[in-house]
């Protein structure tokens, strides 16, 4: 793609690294075949070659976002699923999110949007103040019905209220600040991220993880002054927010380094591990140390599964004779092009493993997406839901909070990855099936 930057805009490093995006799109279409929202909608500015073309005016003309811009950029779920499918390599991700950087510093959104965002990015990434409002919304969830139907305010009311957990479990010990020592002779010493809402929806990931890898010889640090990822934050284009919650853990995790050493910084929730793999990028215009630190910390990231797969998990019990229907998260496939460890690692560990039509598609939770996009979201859901029911499997795995959250209530048990496997090498049975 040709692009027409001016000297001076090219010595701004963000829109060097989008000019040099931009210029790597051949205009083939391809992504379109692959994208959920054009999918849905079938207008080309609601595709990533579509969404290309607008951000490539914006940012050459240097002018306030428009609402139209707005309008289409937001409603991408950042799901990923055109890079994987793109001949020439266009790093759509980078492209979007200082698009989305751009937007909110030029663009001024409606009051009751703007509070809102602020809003997600204030307590998402705090699981105190997270669970301290989810204890609030389960009182006025009764009233969801009482909410307007039409206004996209009482839809992402609605939709905020309907993803509340009906029960919200007890926080535990995993999430604190500590060294989980290795049984018998230690293999490795990795950094565990525990996420921030996930430790507040499903606080038995992280127990079924610690323990997993503790038992094949891991120690498992949990790092003091390491919290969320940034990842929530960043996709709303809230930059500076994701840049302090990424310079937090690159700190926490540097000083682990420097003490006794990390073999892997271990991530069990697929969006975080995407977000944790681009610190180098994000920190590469920084002062050092943080480049440097950065970029050693992006180098370290793992899957939970690719770490599993590296030690050779094996399980300690019969085979459950149970099928899972694997549901490939878009951050995991896409983002990270992990696809066939938590498969392999499943079937090792003794289960039947089927895969949905469509798996390349969102299940529509992308984040604040399922709020911020519902109707979009919903879409979305239903049509993963067909597709995974379709298998006839007697439960879910997936290996992201998001899609998991997403996802449960619809008829079937959906349950992270790596408790299921935790069960099978003598953990308990997870608490969504039991």
């Amino acid at each position: 793609m040709q692009t027409n930057f001016t000297a001076e805009q090219l010595r701004d490093p963000e829109t060097s690294a989008a000019n040099q995006v931009l210029r790597t799109c051949v205009h083939c279409g391809l992504c379109t075949a692959t994208c959920p929202t054009f999918l849905l909608l079938g207008d080309e500015l609601d595709s990533p070659r579509g969404r290309i073309y607008l951000i490539k005016d914006m940012l050459e003309a240097q002018r306030p976002a428009t609402e139209d811009v707005v309008r289409h950029i937001d409603r991408c779920l950042s799901c990923l699923a055109c890079m994987t499918t793109c001949p020439s390599g266009v790093n759509y991700m980078h492209l979007v999110d200082h698009a989305r950087t751009y937007i909110e510093r030029t663009y001024r959104r409606p009051w009751h949007e703007r509070a809102l965002r602020a809003g997600l990015g204030t307590v998402l990434p705090r699981p105190w103040l997270f669970r301290l409002t989810l204890l609030g919304a389960r009182l006025i969830r009764p009233m969801t019905g009482l909410l307007p139907r039409g206004g996209m305010l009482g839809e992402r009311v609605r939709a905020m209220l309907e993803l509340t957990p009906t029960r919200l479990p007890h926080s535990n010990s995993a999430n604190t600040q500590q060294v989980y020592r290795a049984q018998g002779a230690r293999r490795a010493r990795i950094a565990l991220l525990t996420g921030c809402a996930q430790q507040v929806l499903a606080p038995e990931i992280n127990q079924a993880t610690i323990r997993l890898l503790t038992r094949l010889g891991v120690e498992v640090v949990v790092a003091p002054g390491a919290g969320c990822c940034g990842a929530l934050t960043h996709h709303m284009g809230q930059h500076d927010a994701a840049m302090t919650s990424a310079r937090a853990n690159i700190a926490a995790w540097s000083d682990q380094l420097k003490e006794e050493g990390l073999d892997a910084v271990v991530v069990n929730a697929s969006g975080c591990g995407t977000m944790v793999k681009d610190y180098g990028f994000m920190f590469r215009t920084e002062p050092e140390p943080w480049r440097s630190n950065a970029e050693q910390i992006s180098a370290l990231a793992c899957d939970v599964s690719e770490l599993l797969s590296r030690l050779n998990y094996e399980p300690t019990r019969a085979p459950p004779g149970l099928t899972v229907a694997y549901h490939s998260a878009c951050s995991l496939q896409h983002g990270q092009r992990i696809t066939a460890e938590p498969k392999a690692l499943l079937q090792r560990a003794g289960f039947t493993v089927v895969e949905p039509a469509e798996p390349h598609i969102c299940c529509g939770s992308a984040g604040t997406y399922n709020i911020l996009q519902p109707a979009l979201a919903s879409r979305l859901r239903k049509r993963k839901l067909d597709n995974l029911r379709a298998t006839t499997p007697d439960l879910v795995a997936a290996g992201n909070i998001g899609c998991i959250t997403q996802l449960s209530g619809g008829g079937l048990p959906v349950v992270h990855t790596v408790e299921l496997l935790d069960w099978m090498a003598g953990g308990p049975v997870p608490e969504a099936m039991a």
